[in-house]
């Protein structure tokens, strides 16, 4: 199996569960710092050798997922490595908040390349692979796992570009379970809230989270791979599906859908369209404790960057 993002944060539980239940994991993590910007082998050899310790069996694969060729060498090295490929968790993320009317062309692309690129890239050559097995006359039993998030569920104020690419990787995740159901993978997506190098750097959510009263730790990373490893299992036929989980909490969450109608046998005039809008509810609501807690986010680190989120 490969996960990627996973030197750290949640990639890094997944890649210690995982091989804690007898996976065979390729740990992928080019190691860049929080902006992005470098490179380092350290993170994914350091997992490697904890799998290894504990009695596992791990390999790094040191190369960026939105590399077009880093990815395929990444999707051969599983198959050489451990005879096959059979689950993809894509996992590597980072962030670049600014509100719409600041952020930069620059803050953009990377967000959209790192998550967007950084999905398809990978799910792509693995794709790939499981068609051939499957024309090959092999039988595929395969899992895909993406990592969408809240933000892109619900919105966020101040992660416009952070929303719209995890929004596009729940709407991956759908068309892509419909596309490769014939071949046999599953492909689903995970929005998870966890305690990660962004979120612990922001002081105004480092102030909500903590304990409850059982000494339950909702915001621990190692919350959330259950899910993952559970969507993975070969007997799982759940597919299409996106989840939330926080803690001990996960939701199956639905798609856009129509909650209200207004229906005539006839085209619509603008005024009766602009009486009808009237009476609906404002539009979309203004969250200022979130626009605050992003604005204090801000004041802390002038643009708050973050992988494996």
């Amino acid at each position: 199996m490969i996960i990627t993002g996973a030197g750290r944060g949640l990639g890094r539980e997944h890649a210690l569960l995982f091989a804690g239940l007898g996976a065979n994991v390729v740990v992928n993590d080019n190691g860049a710092a929080t902006d992005g910007s470098g490179a380092t082998a350290g993170p994914a050899h350091d997992v490697v050798a904890e799998i290894k310790a504990a009695g596992g069996r791990a390999v790094a694969h040191v190369g960026s997922v939105t590399d077009w060729s880093e990815s395929e060498r990444m999707v051969r090295l599983a198959i050489e490595t451990f005879g096959g490929l059979d689950v993809l968790v894509n996992n590597a993320g980072i962030l670049r908040d600014r509100f719409l009317v600041t952020m930069s062309e620059a803050e953009w692309d990377s967000v959209m390349e790192v998550h967007l690129k950084g999905h398809f890239v990978p799910l792509h050559h693995a794709a790939n692979h499981w068609r051939a097995e499957s024309k090959a006359g092999r039988p595929v039993n395969a899992a895909v796992v993406n990592t969408s998030s809240p933000s892109g569920l619900r919105g966020n104020p101040g992660q416009l570009n952070y929303a719209a690419a995890k929004a596009g990787i729940a709407a991956m995740t759908l068309v892509a379970a419909r596309e490769l159901d014939r071949i046999g993978v599953r492909v689903n997506a995970i929005a998870p809230v966890a305690r990660t190098r962004l979120t612990s750097g922001s002081p105004a959510f480092a102030a909500t989270v903590g304990r409850d009263a059982a000494g339950f730790d909702h915001w621990d990373p190692a919350n959330v791979s259950p899910l993952v490893v559970a969507l993975s299992a070969a007997d799982c036929r759940v597919s299409g599906r996106v989840f939330t989980v926080l803690g001990g909490h996960i939701g199956l969450q639905e798609t856009w859908r129509e909650t209200e109608t207004f229906d005539k046998d006839r085209r619509w005039t603008v005024d009766e369209l602009e009486a009808t809008l009237a009476v609906l509810p404002g539009g979309a609501p203004v969250f200022e404790s979130s626009i605050k807690a992003h604005e204090a986010r801000q004041e802390a680190r002038p643009v708050s960057d973050a992988v494996d989120v």
